[in-house]
């Protein structure tokens, strides 16, 4: 409740400076239980209905935000998912976005918590522009990227749950300005701050432009970042580099085999 509390008032900023769109962290209502094995921690999925999800449908709504909401998905059946609502500024739900790519190592054992994504890499058309999501760990993949690219998403946010081990703080700038470049659109990445259990999240959460300049950089600790994103930047990249006219799936075919 605490972090759902810390949410809403972060959010508030949000729309006091003028935002139209807002993303939270990888599983902002909770804290990152994937970090250990623990079967009591399954007990925190919702469903779409949920508690989660609904009050930040309500959120929305009140202030007039476009949301996209991560958070610990159980679904009709039962299955668990990392996924990601993406919310209207009426407080519908436009779709789901569920993680593909989960990671299983002594920190990170999403294999025991989420099963991998069904939905596709889905685009969403709102006001505001055309909007993809991945989650964390996705993020290492540039297919995943591509893909969202060639739905025709002008921006594509990336809620996240990273830390400073392994060689993810020397990745994270460089890998994100790379899928902005490669694809010709806004990349926000969105990262997790604190400490909790062993783990230190070093935030760092930024947005970048089509060329890969990062536009504006959050530090370590907790914050509302805002930019004003042109999307006829999109247009404008793509014409001078018109990466898409110009690849070659039947040349890379190997790229999704087995």
């Amino acid at each position: 409740e605490e972090n759902l509390d810390r949410a809403e008032e972060l959010l508030r900023e949000a729309a006091r400076n003028g935002v139209k769109v807002a993303c939270l962290q990888e599983c902002f209502a909770t804290w990152f239980f994937a970090q250990r094995i623990d079967p009591a921690a399954q007990d925190l999925a919702e469903p779409i209905d949920g508690p989660t999800v609904t009050r930040m449908r309500g959120l929305a709504k009140s202030l007039g935000l476009i949301l996209i909401a991560p958070f610990y998905e159980r679904a009709m059946a039962g299955e668990l998912y990392n996924s990601a609502a993406v919310i209207d500024c009426n407080g519908a739900v436009m779709g789901v976005y569920r993680k593909h790519h989960l990671p299983m190592s002594a920190y990170f054992n999403e294999k025991f918590y989420f099963r991998p994504g069904n939905s596709g890499f889905p685009v969403f058309d709102t006001p505001e522009g055309r909007i993809g999501v991945m989650i964390c760990y996705d993020r290492h993949f540039p297919e995943a990227a591509r893909m969202l690219g060639l739905n025709g998403a002008e921006v594509v946010f990336v809620p996240t749950a990273t830390t400073t081990r392994g060689y993810s703080r020397s990745v994270w700038e460089v890998e994100l300005r790379a899928h902005a470049i490669a694809n010709g659109y806004f990349v926000c990445g969105v990262n997790r701050v604190g400490v909790e259990f062993e783990s230190e999240y070093y935030g760092a959460s930024l947005f970048i432009d089509p060329i890969g300049e990062v536009i504006r950089q959050a530090g370590e600790a907790d914050e509302v970042l805002v930019a004003d994103l042109d999307l006829a930047r999109v247009d404008e990249v793509r014409k001078v580099w018109p990466f898409y006219r110009d690849r070659r799936p039947d040349a890379v075919g190997r790229i999704v085999e087995n």
